[in-house]
């Protein structure tokens, strides 16, 4: 798939905010019409201390659960860790693995942040408008406030940042912690957490952000021995 991107990626922490404050405004939560996800890709970088990133997409036919397709890119973070900005760390080598992708999913979770994010900009925004495609941010932990969801699968509440409901927290099995579910681009939040829940089978994290992170993993172990 071909994704535009800028000329150049912000290298301060100043560029970066600006940029996600033009953006904001363009992130749409609502469904495509229809909301049909036949193929759903997961996105998950690791880093070694060296600042070497291997980021990996994997395609999941969203009926049978196979693996359709996957890659991996690798790369060199060369923006600073800076809480809020984790996508410009995280961009060019998530660019770089979804355009090695021959097919094009219907649906994109990420690791991350979508409008769970004090500038209401995560990562999964910033890749659904690059993409246009619809994204949702899935996220092990949270900015905002949130009371306990009750203890069942399928259990959830809603997270709140400054009085504003950015998202849910959802148990997504009996008895763990939940996960952050926001919305990043083109989907409304309960489809985002209905389709969280279709992707998840006996974990806690969906198979797609399970098979990104093993090959990810890998790849980087692979990269950095």
């Amino acid at each position: 798939m071909r994704i535009e991107t800028p000329d150049a990626w912000p290298r301060t922490a100043e560029e970066a905010v600006a940029l996600q404050d033009a953006l904001r405004p363009l992130v749409r939560a609502e469904n495509p019409a229809p909301p049909q996800f036949r193929t759903a890709a997961g996105i998950d970088s690791a880093y070694h201390e060296d600042g070497t990133v291997a980021t990996a997409a994997v395609i999941v036919d969203t009926a049978t659960m196979e693996t359709v397709e996957s890659a991996v890119a690798h790369g060199i973070s060369t923006f600073p860790y800076v809480p809020g900005l984790l996508a410009f760390r995280e961009l060019p080598a998530t660019v770089a693995a979804l355009e090695l992708l021959a097919a094009t999913p219907d649906l994109l979770v990420c690791d991350a942040q979508g409008i769970a994010h004090p500038r209401r900009f995560g990562l999964a925004c910033h890749i659904g408008l690059l993409t246009g495609l619809p994204t949702i941010g899935v996220a092990k932990s949270v900015w905002g406030d949130y009371p306990e969801p009750g203890p069942r699968r399928g259990d959830a509440t809603e997270v709140t940042l400054d009085g504003e409901i950015v998202g849910r927290a959802l148990r997504t099995r009996d008895g763990v912690k939940p996960l952050f579910v926001s919305v990043g681009h083109l989907i409304d939040l309960d489809t985002a957490c209905a389709q969280v829940l279709a992707l998840t089978q006996g974990f806690r994290q969906p198979e797609t952000t399970r098979r990104a992170d093993h090959l990810c993993r890998q790849a980087l172990r692979a990269a950095t021995a």
